[in-house]
């Protein structure tokens, strides 16, 4: 893949759904027009609202006009016909982690400020009781919760800035409970005692982000909905802190909690871009010296300040030069993006995020030396050759070994023998993955391989799908991701979901039978 800062072919010439965007443009112009004639029916008393929910499926916009280009998910929210609350949560080491709840204003009365503020440590092993009465049994069904949390330098904001076609939107309109979680820092780093002054407040990495944001984000929502499990999407470093997390070593009794882990791009593998010159750099600077060149604080801090004029300046000053950076450090490219949202795309990034954090990620004892969330270097690469060995002897077309290679390999191995050590136990959720085929930033077909050769025994494996012409971003950005990604992860959801006789069916998904363990899935190439 290029990392050329510009790519030199003509991208108009590139762009795959240059008539989608063409039309979504012009649906925009059109909601344009019809909220201004809106906005002057309602100033002269007498709004048509019958004629616009049946436009809008029943959904009525209450914004609406220019982009005002705003880091507020309620406001993207309310320009499709629905609503937003913010919800304060509190790890069980002090740091106050924000939760945006999605919902249908037609059918749901938002908490109040008392109610959405933090009311101490959240614990997934002792789940408070809701922060209001919930209806009685006797009620219309509830909808199934579903927790969505985002990548690295970004916040949730991620699921919501493509209109209708925002997955976490989307997902609500069928008839999901959508929330969104975001991690630690975020905009603004806040903690019950420490000050973000205090080298204390930013002492942690991807493992704290796994073992206490996530259990904390799934324990407020469990308790607010009343459900006793839930769905879990997440994306790029969400899925990295889930998959560390559920492993059996860290904090796996939180999987019981979980229907379905849906993992989109997963990284826990790292792709040959790491190998690239600017991540070369930071992996050949020594501890020492990346503490002194980055702090022991927030990781270059300027990059969250932004978020402090975000609606000040043209977004175009902001969005533009942020895809420049993208494109020239991970070569993703946004020829399969809406171009006329994409500014807003970058919007709800970057954020704050400890140097240790990035230590972990980029430095010569992080996931860029070792290639692997949970293995060194050494370890996989000896499961590779495994791998190897094992398409050779079994005649497997495309087997990379000669027949030198294949006997030195046998011999290394018989000469040293290891037992395959799983990641994973029995208390392990159900999982979906959903790989770009294109992304060369992490390897998730590594990860795939891994579950299909057989390492771990536990592991339930209940979706694959190898989308090959995506980048690591399109799996939530795409104009064809509602077709590709949506529809999936809407059907695995309502597959594994243990509620099924409780919780309300969302749309489309009537006809769809319960998935059972013993089903092993094929690996879908899309």
């Amino acid at each position: 893949m290029s990392t050329s800062l510009i790519k030199s072919k003509n991208p108009e010439q590139e762009r795959p759904f240059q008539e989608e965007e063409n039309r979504r443009a012009q649906t925009r112009k059109q909601d344009e027009k019809a909220w201004k004639k809106r906005k002057a029916q309602r100033s002269s008393g007498s709004p048509d609202i019958e004629r616009d929910a049946e436009i809008n499926d029943g959904f009525v916009p209450t914004e609406g006009g220019p982009d005002k280009f705003i880091v507020d998910a309620a406001y993207y929210a309310k320009r499709v016909g629905l609503d937003s609350e913010e919800v304060k949560v509190q790890t069980e080491d002090g740091h106050i982690i924000v939760l945006w709840h999605i919902y249908d204003p037609r059918e749901y009365t938002p908490m109040t400020p008392e109610q959405r503020a933090v009311r101490g440590p959240e614990c997934i092993d002792n789940i408070r009781p809701p922060t209001r009465a919930r209806k009685s049994a006797r009620s219309k069904r509830q909808k199934y919760p579903v927790l969505m949390i985002h990548g690295l330098l970004q916040s949730a904001g991620v699921y919501v800035t493509n209109d209708e076609h925002s997955l976490a939107f989307w997902l609500c309109k069928l008839g999901y409970d959508v929330w969104l979680g975001n991690n630690r820092a975020g905009f603004k780093p806040e903690h019950v005692s420490l000050k973000p002054n205090d080298p204390s407040m930013w002492a942690w990495n991807i493992r704290h982000m796994g073992e206490l944001d996530l259990p904390a984000l799934i324990a407020r929502v469990l308790s607010e909905t009343g459900f006793p499990q839930l769905a879990l999407i997440a994306h790029s470093q969400g899925t990295t802190q889930t998959l560390i997390a559920l492993s059996k070593d860290q904090r796996s009794s939180m999987g019981a909690k979980i229907s379905v882990f849906c993992a989109l791009t997963p990284a826990a593998y790292g792709g040959p871009l790491l190998n690239s010159k600017h991540f070369k750099f930071c992996r050949d600077v020594s501890p020492s010296l990346f503490r002194k060149f980055f702090g022991i604080k927030g990781f270059m801090p300027i990059l969250g300040s932004f978020n402090a004029i975000q609606g000040l300046i043209p977004q175009s000053w902001i969005g533009a030069p942020s895809y420049v950076v993208y494109n020239y450090l991970f070569g993703w490219g946004d020829e399969k993006w809406d171009r006329g949202v994409r500014d807003r795309n970058f919007m709800f990034a970057p954020t704050y995020i400890s140097a240790e954090a990035m230590k972990w990620w980029l430095s010569s004892e992080g996931f860029a030396q070792h290639g692997c969330i949970l293995a060194t270097e050494e370890e996989w690469r000896r499961e590779d050759e495994e791998d190897a060995l094992e398409d050779y002897y079994n005649k497997i077309p495309g087997s990379r070994l000669s027949p030198d290679e294949a006997n030195e390999l046998l011999l290394k191995h018989e000469d040293n023998p290891t037992r395959p050590d799983p990641w994973y136990d029995s208390q392990s959720p159900p999982m979906a993955f959903w790989v770009a085929g294109r992304d060369c930033l992490v390897d998730g077909r590594k990860l795939v391989n891994r579950f299909r050769r057989g390492r771990e025994p536990y592991a339930r494996v209940v979706h694959v799908d190898v989308i090959e012409d995506y980048e690591h971003l399109d799996v939530v950005w795409s104009c064809d991701v509602i077709e590709k990604v949506g529809t999936e992860l809407r059907d695995v959801i309502w597959k594994t979901c243990n509620a099924r006789e409780t919780a309300r069916v969302p749309k489309g998904c009537h006809d769809l039978q319960k998935w059972l363990d013993v089903e092993k899935p094929p690996i879908r190439t899309s």
